[in-house]
């Protein structure tokens, strides 16, 4: 049923909750997706990438894109800009289906190995039964690792950032657990479960570039951004290897490489977080348009200024 609000009243309680709005939004994508899925894989995946592109002028994603960009880059030309944030929306559209066609996505994936320096650290951890937690971000698409790690043989659970729609929360959450291991939603039932989950020796992979309230401020391009030690603090009190790993889209479009960096030495969790922000610095330097710009990663605020700098 429907209250006075609009919001759905689902007797069911594992029913999600939200507005009509939401109900309607969660509608519109489940038709969209099930339409593209009935197109071969690299159709589905362009054809989002570019309806993505089309739609991100009207989401807001471009004019925030932009300004962050501004923010940060002050000196680029606008052009510039302009093309970084069409890229970050093309793959924000393909991360998107790619994720709602895992079986797909995982033979696309088959002969990808993983490489650097973190992968002797991680199977060293492994061989001795030591819990591995994988630092990652809203890079490229960053479900590719844990899908090769996943076929090398290993269980990966995931600590995720629940959806603010929560119609379509409960179906994208299957995106990351019909394939891999468990994964458990943020807060403390949650964080609790993931904690159980390393504690056993388990692999977890975990996101930090996102607004986090409450957290202290680590500079990322330049500005101050609160930044979670959760990762940090987890390593530390299960002696967990700690260890970056990102996926980066190939020129293709539907092919990635995979890289484990090397492992976060234990050291207070904002100086070990510090690092993990650097090294995601450089890769956004050298990638852009695989960042996801589209995230409120400074305060909102903090962006709108940037459109004057």
């Amino acid at each position: 049923g429907w209250n006075r609000r609009g919001k759905d009243v689902a007797t069911d309680d594992d029913s999600p909750k939200g507005t009509t709005g939401q109900w309607l939004t969660d509608r519109a994508i489940r038709i969209l997706l099930t339409r593209l899925k009935a197109r071969p894989y690299e159709s589905r995946v362009a054809r989002m990438g570019r309806l993505m592109t089309r739609l991100a002028p009207l989401l807001g994603w471009q004019q925030r894109a932009e300004a962050q960009l501004q923010m940060v880059w002050p000196r680029m030309d606008a052009a510039e800009r302009r093309r970084i944030a069409r890229a970050v929306a093309d793959n924000a559209g393909r991360t998107l289906i790619e994720n709602y066609s895992a079986t797909d996505l995982a033979a696309r994936l088959a002969g990808t190995a993983a490489t650097g320096p973190g992968v002797a650290a991680f199977e060293e951890a492994r061989a001795a039964g030591r819990p591995v937690l994988l630092l990652t971000a809203h890079f490229a698409n960053h479900e590719a690792p844990r899908h090769v790690l996943t076929a090398m043989g290993h269980q990966v659970g995931g600590l995720y950032r629940p959806m603010q729609n929560p119609y379509f929360n409960n179906h994208y959450v299957g995106t990351m657990s019909d394939w891999s291991g468990p994964v458990f939603p943020q807060g403390r039932r949650g964080t609790s479960g993931f904690a159980r989950h390393l504690k056993g020796g388990g692999i977890g992979v975990l996101l930090f570039d996102v607004w986090t309230k409450n957290a202290p401020p680590i500079d990322f391009l330049g500005h101050p951004a609160p930044t979670s030690t959760a990762a940090a603090d987890l390593a530390l009190r299960f002696d967990a290897a700690l260890i970056p790993m990102y996926a980066r889209r190939l020129e293709n479009g539907f092919d990635f490489e995979v890289t484990l960096e090397a492992p976060i030495a234990p050291d207070n969790p904002v100086a070990m977080m510090t690092r993990a922000t650097r090294d995601l610095e450089a890769r956004i330097a050298r990638d852009p348009g695989q960042w996801f710009w589209i995230h409120r990663r400074w305060k909102p605020e903090r962006a709108r200024k940037g459109r004057k700098v």
